[in-house]
């Protein structure tokens, strides 16, 4: 039986080449998206069609609603999504997300009898999201096994986080070597329901360099 591994999809590029490295390394992969009232919708377009381009055996999408609690720019339609560098942490970054969605893959995990989670979470060329980096993944890792009935059995999952310290170029030519095509991809943080990028917020701005370091065609639909 083929080894089975839950694999956390936006539809962005990050993910997307995590996905690619989960198929290639030999796992039957179940990506799920999240629904979770984010202003760029239009990413979950991509990750289906991402889904369906590198043959998973299932695609779920979760609904989600944090516009009830708000507290950032991709989900709060008050609070703008900046168009300059800042410092400090973004206002796009969204309150304990990543301990949400990972929580529900671990759930979906044990009901699948996975042995593992794939999550594209980058500490390199992040946005400043204290949820991307290696302390938080290696804490989860060690609660999953504790709060969990395949962690209590000994069977707990394996968390992989194989973009984590690599640069976003590294991240794009990791992915075509593996056949990946970006065109399918949407990082924008408030591309259209055309799937076009602004190419202006943080999101565009780490997509558009990582393509020219990597000395890559970029394959982005930008608004103007």
């Amino acid at each position: 039986m083929s080894k089975k591994a839950v694999v956390l999809v936006s539809g962005g590029l990050d993910s997307t080449t995590v996905l690619a490295i989960a198929k290639n390394a030999g796992y039957t992969c179940y990506t799920l998206s999240f629904d979770y009232g984010q202003r760029h919708r239009s990413e979950l377009l991509a990750a289906a069609a991402v889904s369906k381009s590198l043959g998973v055996q299932e695609h779920k999408v979760l609904s989600l609603d944090l516009r009830a609690i708000g507290g950032s720019a991709l989900t709060d339609d008050a609070i703008a999504v900046p168009e300059e560098e800042s410092g400090g942490i973004p206002v796009t970054y969204v309150p304990a997300r990543n301990t949400i969605f990972l929580s529900l893959a671990l759930g979906w995990a044990e009901v699948l009898d996975a042995e593992a989670i794939f999550i594209g979470v980058n500490a390199v060329d992040y946005s400043g999201y204290p949820d991307c980096r290696p302390e938080y993944i290696a804490a989860f890792e060690s609660m999953a096994k504790l709060a969990t009935k395949a962690g209590v059995e000994g069977k707990g999952l394996t968390f992989h986080t194989p973009l984590i310290e690599l640069t976003k170029a590294e991240i794009i030519q990791r992915g075509i070597a593996l056949g990946v095509d970006y065109a399918k991809t949407v990082s924008c943080y408030q591309a259209d329901s055309q799937l076009r990028a602004c190419g202006k917020c943080d999101s565009c701005r780490l997509r558009r360099q990582g393509f020219a370091d990597a000395g890559v065609a970029d394959p982005t639909l930008y608004m103007a």
